[in-house]
């Protein structure tokens, strides 16, 4: 692992499930569609639909399936699942336009977001966004919790044309900042698309494990479980321009 400064120029984030809670949000899509689908179990169609979006989404970014092919085959996983052997193309776009419809409902950011920000910033930080999510709906949801004003820079993976872990996604956000990968830290939730992506591409990885999902995993990756931990994380300086905020 590269040498890197004590204190971060910019500390860039993630957006699902570090700063707004995706599976709150998702959980609540996944209710309407198995109220549609006329779905029992709550548990086993979470774990069916975290499995199939890991393969599906992880395609689509990989450009083996489009957008909406990624989605039908999400909502398709599920059908089945529910005991439906067949559904429409049509049918699959019509149930997925209702699960981000409940999907939107709930999206919420997690308390320690705002005042970590606000802070972050307060200490002469510098503060942006990198995610695998859509550009339109990562700014929706970014406008919808009202943080968007703390980002130099929010970079997504369809319009930069590669994603986490690649380390070309995360070059292209320290370039738009004029900032070298050594310079910077990446604060994410996922160990191989966040951590594992920014140590291959030189930045310092945080992983943020907010349900300790990664506990007794052997690894030399800072992990915090609340962003309410960075200033543990911070050189002196920062620490102290941050004192009693953080």
């Amino acid at each position: 692992m590269p040498e890197h400064t004590s204190t971060p120029a910019v500390i860039f984030f993630d957006l699902d499930d570090t700063l707004l809670d995706e599976h709150a949000a998702s959980s609540a899509g996944l209710r309407t569609l198995m109220e549609r689908l006329g779905h029992p179990d709550f548990n086993a169609a979470r774990r069916l639909w975290d499995v199939q979006t890991d393969i599906s989404f992880g395609n689509y970014i990989a450009g083996r399936l489009t957008l909406t092919e990624q989605r039908r085959e999400r909502v398709r996983a599920l059908a089945t699942q529910a005991g439906h052997s067949w559904v429409s193309e049509e049918h699959c776009d019509e149930l997925f336009q209702r699960y981000l419809e409940s999907h939107r409902s709930a999206w919420r950011s997690f308390h320690d977001v705002v005042p970590a920000l606000t802070q972050l910033a307060s200490a002469g930080i510098g503060l942006g966004v990198i995610t695998n999510g859509i550009e339109a709906l990562q700014r929706e949801k970014l406008s919808t919790l009202e943080i968007t004003r703390h980002f130099s820079t929010i970079v997504c993976a369809d319009t930069a044309g590669v994603g986490k872990p690649d380390p070309r996604v995360f070059h292209i956000a320290c370039q738009q900042l004029g900032v070298a990968p050594n310079q910077c830290w990446h604060i994410g939730d996922q160990l191989r698309a966040d951590a594992l992506g920014a140590i291959s591409a030189g930045l310092r990885p945080v992983l943020l494990d907010r349900h300790h999902r990664y506990a007794g995993e052997p690894t030399d990756i800072a992990t915090i479980h609340s962003l309410e931990e960075v200033h543990k994380l911070l050189g002196p300086s920062s620490t102290a321009a941050a004192a009693g905020l953080l």
